[in-house]
């Protein structure tokens, strides 16, 4: 090969390695102005939503769009929030949207002999309901852990909740806790009882599938409601560790 061309190829190299280089530094800026303006504006729509819109009308359900309506921090109750910090994050307060304290946990439940669990945030579940999809490739896994880690660096700590609790899957076609309200107890997100709320939280696991008035609603609320006392604002002492649901 000659000099001549060994040169071109090196050059030709160079040019792949920057364009790549290039497309890498953009993808991690690109969350960056969706988040600010997230800061200020609700999302009118998720990566999540999407998905359901194209898989519902692959299937010929109807309605095709979600059930959503966003409220304000005062359209949603204080029970809610307890809630749900209690069943999916309880300490929210504490990490920076990845939890090294709930990862060891798990880890270490698995060489005891345990299953793996997921010890997701709702940091990264906000993360991924706004802008991935569903999965468990590790691709997904360090992306959500990326945006996870923006959404904390350039949000509030009740803002990012506002988020979930507006944004969150919570039955059939159904998102956020205004439709979820709406849709199984016929009220506003605001009247929320402790019971109804905790029965909210306990579904979130698998919203599409569980009933809040169901046996495992039913079984699951009843140790959300003792973990209520516990969890949520920052003034307060938060719980110690639980278990997470799978992200």
């Amino acid at each position: 090969m000659t000099a001549a061309r060994m040169s071109k190829r090196a050059t030709g190299w160079r040019a792949v390695v920057r364009r790549i280089a290039l497309s890498v530094l953009f993808l991690m800026v690109l969350p960056v102005p969706f988040i600010l303006l997230f800061a200020v504006v609700q999302p009118p729509v998720t990566s999540l939503m999407l998905q359901r819109v194209v898989s519902r009308t692959v299937n010929g359900d109807r309605p095709i769009w979600p059930a959503h309506t966003t409220v304000s921090r005062a359209g949603l109750s204080p029970n809610l929030r307890r809630a749900v910090l209690a069943s999916e994050d309880d300490r929210f307060y504490l990490h920076v949207g990845i939890d090294l304290v709930e990862i060891n946990n798990a880890l270490e439940r698995q060489r005891r002999g345990g299953k793996l669990r997921g010890a997701s945030t709702l940091t990264q579940q906000v993360a991924k309901n706004l802008f991935l999809w569903n999965g468990r490739s590790f691709v997904r896994k360090g992306l959500e852990a990326y945006i996870a880690l923006l959404l904390e660096l350039l949000l509030s700590k009740e803002r990012i909740l506002d988020l979930y609790l507006n944004l969150a899957e919570w039955g059939p076609n159904a998102f956020g806790a205004e439709a979820a309200a709406r849709l199984h107890f016929n009220k506003s997100a605001a009247k929320l009882t402790r019971d109804e709320a905790a029965r909210l939280a306990a579904i979130l696991p698998a919203p599409r599938r569980w009933s809040p008035k169901g046996s495992i609603a039913t079984r699951r609320a009843a140790t959300i409601l003792v973990r209520m006392q516990y969890a949520a604002p920052r003034n307060e002492s938060p719980a110690p560790a639980r278990r997470r649901r799978k992200a």
